[in-house]
């Protein structure tokens, strides 16, 4: 009995209008699989000639909290780094990719375009918003990276060095652990700080009422502080400056949203 009720539940999701989107997408991103594999072996190959310097750069001395010195203790730790970097950026371009491509199937969807005319909602053409779009999520990315790189970094890295002194520990730090607490609160405040860009797509799109939002404000500051423990550096203070900018970021969009369109 529990059994067909699932399946009945598996089969009215798969009917659904969200589901008729997921398998579009699905089918579309499988027959794009040999562009996803060439964007990611193109980042890959773009950005592997510049790894060096890009680890040398971030361990220079003045990156560095007075009294720190950076180990390597396994002769491959180096070539794995600079993989591991450029297969980031492989990654970034198929991430890209992969967010305009479902995009674009859930706003072409037959179903969506209907329900867009019932709501009266006149998107705009799908280059347009779709260049907009892109363009205000790179300056969000940036203004995260700027957040991240002047101010969260240093002070963590401060904070944990002085720490980690006043007991009278050395502080030799492994160039992975190093490099990989960088890049994790990097990317951290990168995606989060795109937290007002997806408020004002599912507002716009009317998928989501202010309403709504609001009367799940409890359920979206508890997936912040979730998504803050997942993607940065295991310690409270770090779960607390990460997302806390989401909060505050989705809070802001709402007020934008409910003072442009009453």
């Amino acid at each position: 009995m529990a059994d067909q009720s699932l399946e009945a539940t598996v089969a009215r999701l798969a009917d659904s209008t969200g589901g008729q989107i997921i398998a579009a997408a699905r089918d579309g991103l499988q027959r794009s699989f040999k562009m996803y594999l060439f964007l990611f072996v193109l980042g890959f190959m773009v950005a592997f000639p510049f790894t060096s310097a890009m680890v040398e750069w971030l361990i220079d001395d003045q990156r560095l909290p007075d009294g720190v010195d950076i180990i390597v203790i396994s002769p491959v730790e180096f070539i794995f780094l600079q993989l591991r970097v450029a297969g980031y950026a492989g990654l970034i371009l198929v991430t890209g990719a992969l967010v305009a491509q479902v995009g674009y199937y859930g706003v072409r969807h037959q179903e969506v375009q209907a329900r867009l005319r019932e709501l009266q909602i006149q998107l705009p053409r799908p280059g347009t918003a779709l260049v907009g779009a892109l363009a205000t999520g790179i300056m969000l990315m940036i203004l995260g990276l700027a957040y991240a790189w002047y101010g969260l970094i240093p002070l963590l890295l401060e904070y944990l060095t002085t720490d980690a002194q006043q007991v009278g520990l050395s502080t030799e730090w492994r160039l992975s652990n190093y490099a990989g607490f960088v890049v994790n609160l990097l990317a951290a405040s990168a995606i989060g700080f795109q937290a007002p860009l997806l408020t004002t797509l599912i507002l716009r799109s009317g998928a989501v009422t202010r309403e709504q939002l609001s009367t799940s404000r409890r359920g979206i500051w508890f997936g912040a502080f979730v998504l803050g423990a997942f993607i940065s550096p295991p310690d409270p203070l770090s779960l607390f400056l990460v997302a806390v900018p989401v909060i505050v970021l989705f809070e802001a969009a709402v007020l934008l949203d409910r003072l442009t369109r009453p």
